[in-house]
């Protein structure tokens, strides 16, 4: 199942400044004073700023797509021959999870079935936030269960065991193809260490040490060449580490 992918860090400033705009349109500003009195209702004003943003934004890409905008006549008139007599044609709803529960959208339909909204993917169901959600509730220790109940109870949204394991395994899957990955023949400085971090194990979050190894390039650029949890740090640990770097490129 694809998800939704909006940007994913936010910038405090850029968020500032979004505020600073929404405030200064004095309509909006009596809107948002007007419905936003509890923090409940502070959460369905984003939910539904949210959901027309998204709307908005899925016209958008379909003026893109054909060419001109709904409003524009004169213009669909000239590039309309063009593209095959291809235009609008209606639109459908479909609902998806976001860290602020379910939201309903509205996803324009072209006559030639060849609109492709990057905004909601065909098949996407949830926002990629919501994946960080469940990511960050797993590694604080939290099992399936609880972080099925935790986003029915806090977000109403019902998701089933099965979708938060898989959410949580595609990570563990990134993990392994980052550790995997080819690195570079030669590091003129590579160094060896180890940091306390607290770590998943089993239904806990204890502290562990992660190895690390980094490795300094040519023009002085460090790059994390891998990290390794173990239990004991020894001759034969570090020899492993090694070996796992020379099986990747590293002469």
């Amino acid at each position: 199942m694809t998800t939704v992918s909006p940007k994913k860090n936010h910038d405090p400033a850029r968020v500032n400044e979004i505020s600073e705009k929404l405030m200064e349109n004095p309509e909006l500003a009596s809107l948002i004073s007007e419905l936003s009195t509890t923090a409940d209702d502070a959460s369905e004003l984003v939910k539904g700023l949210l959901q027309a943003s998204i709307n908005a934004g899925l016209q958008a890409e379909m003026d893109a797509h054909l060419g001109y905008s709904h409003s524009d006549r004169k213009t669909k008139a000239q590039v309309e021959p063009t593209h095959g007599g291809n235009h609008r044609n209606g639109s459908y709803t479909k609902t998806v999870n976001s860290g602020y529960g379910a939201v309903e959208v509205t996803v324009p339909r072209d006559r030639a079935g060849t609109f492709t909204p990057k905004m909601v993917p065909k098949g996407a169901r949830r926002l990629t936030e919501l994946d960080d959600m469940i990511v960050s509730l797993y590694a604080g220790g939290m099992t399936v269960r609880d972080i099925q109940h935790h986003l029915a109870t806090t977000l109403g949204v019902d998701m089933s065991p099965d979708t938060i394991s898989t959410i949580t395994d595609a990570v563990l899957d990134e993990v392994m193809i980052w550790q995997n990955r080819q690195l570079d023949e030669f590091y003129p400085v590579i160094f060896l260490d180890a940091l306390r971090v607290k770590i998943r194990d089993g239904h806990r979050v204890v502290n562990k040490a992660c190895y690390m190894a980094v490795g300094v390039d040519m023009d002085g650029i460090k790059h994390i060449l891998g990290l390794w949890i173990a239990d004991n740090e020894g001759a034969a640990f570090w020899a492993s580490v090694c070996a796992d770097l020379a099986n990747r490129g590293v002469q």
